[in-house]
């Protein structure tokens, strides 16, 4: 079974080693970047499972990216990470078919479950609550 592989985008790279660390940990293979134009040449080389999407990179926003992402691959789960209460933005990535959101400084956990959840989905298989 391939492992399930998890792009983070984000322009901090504070951000980015850390979530890294925390989801090779969890096993999966991981990617990251720090701006649009990188994201979108790895979701198109590695077609990863899951994005972890910053909604504020300088260049090409988190929307952008996100809509970029679906023209590419509508099947690639898409967690959206921001510093501030953008609800609006927040809507308008729902909308684009963003899964959830998180609001920095989050919760390192809350954001692990959240991403097996979603990559566990895939994997019906397993029994919930073993």
């Amino acid at each position: 079974m391939d492992k399930k592989k998890v792009l983070i985008v984000d322009d901090q790279k504070g951000i980015r080693v850390l979530l890294v660390e925390v989801f090779s940990n969890e096993g999966y293979e991981t990617f990251q970047a720090s701006n649009g134009k990188l994201a979108l040449d790895i979701v198109r080389k590695e077609s990863p499972d899951l994005l972890l999407l910053d909604m504020k990179i300088p260049g090409m926003d988190g929307l952008d990216i996100l809509k970029h992402v679906k023209q590419i691959n509508s099947d690639i789960k898409v967690i959206m990470m921001t510093a501030y209460g953008e609800l609006d933005m927040i809507k308008e990535a729902t909308q684009l078919g963003a899964l959830m959101h998180f609001t920095k400084p989050f919760d390192i956990d809350e954001l692990r479950q959240a991403v097996n959840f979603h990559l566990q989905e895939d994997a019906s298989k397993l029994a919930i609550g073993s």
